[in-house]
C-alpha cells in the first residue's frame, strides 16, 4: 500500500505506526522529526500532479483542513479517498482506529491505547471564569459551536463564551470581543503563533493561557499526551 497524507495529525499518526506505507505528506506536515517522504505542498493547496506521480492506493483528507474541490480532482483521477472530520475527541479516536485498520493495522498501536486511556475520564467541572479561544488574528476569529479544539478545551474545563455561536468559526471584531468581558484568553501557537504579546494587547488585563496549537488541534499521537499538557498551561496564564 501508498499512502499519501494532506493531514499532518494523521501524517504523524500513519508514520508512527505503519511508515512503509507513507509515501508522501505536505509541507505542514512536522511530526514525528525527520520525516523522510516526499513533500507535496500546502494543506489548502497541494500539487496534485506530485500526488499522483506517486502514485498513491489511498490519499488521506480532512473536510475542515483540505479543499473538496482537491478530494474531487483526486477521485476522478481514480485515486480513493479517506476523509476525516471529528468533531469531538471520542470521534477522533475513533476515526483514527478505523484510519488504521483501513491501512492494514491489526490491533491498536501503543499511542492509540494510552489516548483512550488519558481521555476515558469524564469532563473535569467547568471553570469559574469563561473564557474566549482566538485562532487568528487579522481578522479575529475564534472557536464557535461544535468543532474539536473546542471539544478538548471543554473537557479540561474551560467555558468558551462562544460555544453557543452559530458559525463554528465567527468572526468578531475586536470591540465585540472585548464588550463580552472574558475572564480567559486562550492563546494557542498554531494555526497562528499567539504570544504573550497578543493576550495584553487586544485584552487588557486579562488572564492569557499561551497552549500548544499541536495539542488543542491535531487528532493523532499527540492527543495521549495532550490532556496532561493542556491543563497545566491552562492552569499558569500570564
Amino acid at each position: 500500500m501508498r499512502v499519501v497524507s494532506l493531514v499532518p495529525s494523521l501524517t504523524e499518526a500513519v508514520a508512527l505506526t505503519r511508515p512503509e506505507v507513507l509515501v508522501g505528506a505536505t509541507d505542514w506536515c512536522t511530526h514525528p522529526a525527520r520525516l523522510d517522504v516526499a513533500r507535496v505542498g500546502g494543506s489548502k493547496y497541494p500539487d496534485l500532479d506530485r500526488v499522483l506521480a506517486l502514485r498513491p492506493d489511498l490519499v488521506l483528507l480532512n473536510e475542515e483542513e483540505n479543499r473538496l474541490a482537491d478530494a474531487d480532482a483526486l477521485r476522478a483521477a481514480g485515486v480513493p479517498v479517506w476523509i476525516t472530520f471529528p468533531r469531538t475527541v471520542p470521534e477522533a479516536l475513533t476515526q483514527l482506529g478505523e484510519l488504521l485498520a483501513a491501512i492494514g493495522v491489526s490491533g491498536e498501536p501503543d499511542w492509540l491505547r494510552a489516548a483512550r486511556r488519558a481521555w476515558a475520564a469524564p469532563p473535569v467541572p467547568a471553570m469559574s471564569r469563561n473564557a474566549v479561544v482566538p485562532v487568528w488574528r487579522r481578522p479575529w476569529i475564534v472557536l464557535g459551536r461544535d468543532t474539536f479544539a473546542g471539544d478538548v478545551l471543554r473537557r479540561l474545563g474551560v467555558v468558551n463564551q462562544w460555544a453557543d455561536h452559530e458559525d463554528r468559526y465567527p468572526r468578531p471584531g475586536l470591540d465585540e470581543l472585548r464588550a463580552r468581558a472574558p475572564q480567559l484568553v486562550v492563546l494557542p501557537d498554531e494555526p497562528y503563533r499567539f504570544t504573550a504579546e497578543d493576550g495584553p494587547e487586544a485584552f487588557p488585563e486579562v488572564p492569557a493561557a499561551l497552549v500548544s496549537g499541536r495539542h488543542l488541534t491535531w487528532y493523532g499521537p499527540s492527543l495521549a499526551d495532550a490532556a496532561t499538557l493542556l491543563a497545566a498551561q491552562l492552569a499558569h496564564p500570564v
